[in-house]
């Protein structure tokens, strides 16, 4: 039996009726066919079907879609605007934080809300905060560079300081 869900997904409403099983990430991926949201383990391990739900980092593979029913979502397809890149995913070409590109969007979902506080993370607390996402074949050292950059760049704007490049003088790029 069906059940009817309304779901905003990067900021557009849907209305379906959906199989009470049916995961969210299989809703986005083939019900609304945004494809940034990868599915890798399908056991929440790997962090590549990371979602913003409500603005928190969720695993779109270990909720049902009826789950999101009344609730705000965010894909990887929402980062860029105007076919720009935003600055993190910026920081992760500029940094090379990306090899075969799998795992990225789970990356970029779980670091767009630190970026978007705005805060100043060690490279330690970088890797704590990625420590759920796996990537088999960069690595992380240029994923924790890629964070490093975009987060000087929103602190050095949300300070007001003369710098409007989102990386530092000298950075890679």
């Amino acid at each position: 039996m069906s059940r009817h869900i309304e779901v905003e997904v990067n900021g557009q409403r849907y209305a379906r009726s959906v199989e009470p099983r049916l995961l969210l990430s299989d809703f986005i991926r083939h019900d609304l066919r945004l494809t940034g949201t990868h599915v890798g383990c399908e056991h929440g391990v790997c962090g590549a079907c990371t979602v913003l739900l409500d603005g928190e980092p969720v695993r779109a593979c270990l909720m049902l879609a009826v789950q999101a029913d009344g609730h705000s979502v965010r894909t990887v397809e929402d980062l860029a605007e105007d076919g720009e890149l935003n600055p993190l995913q910026e920081a992760f070409r500029a940094c090379h934080g990306l090899q075969c590109g799998f795992c990225t969007p789970g990356f970029l979902m779980t670091l767009q809300p630190v970026v978007d506080a705005g805060v100043k993370l060690t490279d330690d607390e970088v890797r704590e905060v990625i420590s759920g996402n796996l990537c088999r074949c960069t690595g992380y050292q240029q994923i924790v560079e890629a964070a490093q950059l975009a987060l000087a760049g929103e602190s050095a704007g949300a300070d007001g300081e003369a710098d409007p490049s989102p990386y530092p003088s000298g950075g890679k790029g």
